[in-house]
């Protein structure tokens, strides 16, 4: 390898509780900030890379410049492309409309590496793009030749450009659990395609495993063993291809969105172990102390490279793929018939960030169904708030179906810390908000079988377990009275967010 492989990648995710040690008052960070917070997550917290996400949100395009005038000292010592890495996550491309976008991304990358070049620099400072809801892999070599061809054209027009003129890395973000399971063919495809454009095999990949959006869509269990059947193939792919492979995986602070907090470490990396590079998101960055996630931050960074990847064979995969469609149809289901609730109470989840709505141009929201569903973070935190954690929703009727189908010994086998998550999240549940849920609707009334079934299968007793627990109830039982009058409930969905230390 010509380069180091960073291991901690700070996102701009919009899922802390608190306020930014670094910021007073509001929770809230807009664009302005967030120039300041991707320095201080480098010098500071120690993280080796930031996301500079253009995806459905407002993005400053003269970051580079502005990070190496105003931290020049930092980048001299920690040079940005070699030590510290600015990782661009564009649109998805195609939709026509988002290629305005891209094309300032571009042109973000282009001025960075003249000015690089300006000072001295012998290598492009930002160099990856980071490719959402990849399905396929002519898309990555599509975006590479797009690069090549407007970096001509600007050597072309600007003649005095001084900068190298390097080629860029495509990073693909994997979003569903069906093509996390066969995400081998896409890197198996992108490597063909790629030495047929340019004349050689990629250097190295780095696979991008979402663990919230497959979780929004099929549930916690089936984005779990989709992702570690994932790290599995991937690893089998390396020693066969000889192409370096170091999976990224996105994960948030509670167990439907992966379960990466300062405090859980050890659990997260053996759950997934063969990642190399994981998403420390707002929460986890603000919501603990700071010397915490200072050592937390350096833990990650010395120990995820030491990891080794579970080894699944053709019968795992033909499990996982058995399991997936169990435990997403019960989810699925149940999610379509509670979505107007979802809806209604998501609205009072407060903003964190600068995103774009579902109906400006460039925003998108989630789709299940017919229902355009929230993002995942307020997803989450409505849930929450209600005290029926979106953990829970379809999984306990999966878990007794597995169990029919002789499954269940298998998953407990293959996803190590499923009854602690399960624990874990059961201790946020309300049984009285719930009962009370279930006259609204079938899906409520559902999701009750699946506390039965979560409790029976896995000898589980699910509730409030520690003083936290009891205050969190507390405030969701107020939130439902309050939901049921009419009236505003932001402030109580803050107050159980600081408890549970994630907003969603």
């Amino acid at each position: 390898m010509h380069r180091k492989i960073p291991a901690t990648m700070a996102t701009q995710h919009p899922d802390n509780a608190n306020a930014p040690y670094w910021k007073k008052g509001s929770a809230f960070i807009n664009s302005a900030d967030e120039l300041r917070e991707c320095y201080l997550n480098f010098d500071d917290l120690g993280c080796q890379e930031y996301m500079w996400d253009w995806e459905g949100k407002y993005v400053d395009e003269g970051i580079v410049d502005k990070l190496l005038k105003e931290y020049y000292d930092f980048f001299r010592r920690k040079p940005l492309g070699k030590e510290r890495f600015l990782t661009l996550r564009i649109p998805r491309m195609d939709d026509r409309r988002n290629y305005p976008r891209i094309a300032r991304a571009f042109m973000t990358l282009m001025t960075a590496e003249d000015l690089a070049a300006e000072l001295g620099m012998k290598h492009m400072p930002v160099f990856e793009i980071i490719l959402p809801f990849t399905r396929e892999a002519r898309t990555l070599v599509k975006l590479q030749k797009k690069f090549a061809l407007a970096t001509k054209f600007k050597k072309q027009v600007f003649t005095s450009s001084k900068a190298p003129g390097g080629d860029i890395q495509t990073i693909p973000l994997i979003e569903d659990v069906n093509n996390l399971v066969g995400s081998r063919k896409i890197l198996e495809q992108y490597v063909r395609l790629h030495k047929k454009a340019f004349g050689r095999k990629p250097a190295h990949i780095r696979p991008f495993i979402a663990r919230s959006d497959p979780a929004l869509n099929a549930g916690m269990i089936p984005a779990t063993i989709a992702a570690k059947a994932a790290l599995s193939q991937y690893r089998g792919f390396a020693a066969e291809s000889g192409v370096g492979i170091y999976p990224i995986i996105g994960t948030g602070s509670n167990p439907f969105r992966g379960n990466l907090r300062p405090n859980n470490l050890g659990r997260f990396m053996k759950e997934y172990a063969g990642v190399r590079t994981v998403t420390v998101q707002s929460a986890f960055r603000y919501d603990y102390p700071r010397g915490m996630v200072r050592n937390a931050v350096k833990k990650l960074n010395e120990g995820l490279r030491k990891g080794k990847a579970m080894a699944f064979d053709k019968q795992d995969v033909k499990n996982v793929r058995e399991l997936n469609q169990v435990f997403a149809r019960h989810y699925f289901e149940t999610v379509l018939q509670i979505a107007p609730d979802i809806n209604a109470v998501s609205r009072f989840v407060p903003p964190r960030r600068e995103r774009l709505t579902h109906t400006e141009r460039f925003g998108y929201g989630r789709k299940i169904g017919r229902h355009l569903m929230p993002r995942v973070i307020p997803f989450c935190a409505a849930l929450y708030s209600l005290g029926v954690p979106p953990e829970l929703i379809g999984t306990g009727r999966g878990l007794l179906e597995a169990e029919k189908r002789g499954l269940l010994d298998w998953l407990e086998e293959k996803y190590l810390f499923l009854a602690q998550d399960l624990r874990e999240a059961g201790s946020y549940l309300n049984r009285e908000n719930l009962e009370s849920l279930a006259g609204r609707g079938r899906g409520w009334r559902k999701i009750i079988e699946d506390v039965e079934g979560i409790e029976g299968t896995l000898a589980l007793n699910l509730g409030p377990a520690k003083t936290e627990h009891f205050l969190h109830r507390n405030l969701t039982g107020n939130i439902l009275l309050k939901w049921g009058a009419g009236k505003p409930l932001t402030e109580e969905i803050e107050e159980t967010a600081r408890i549970r230390q994630v907003l969603g």
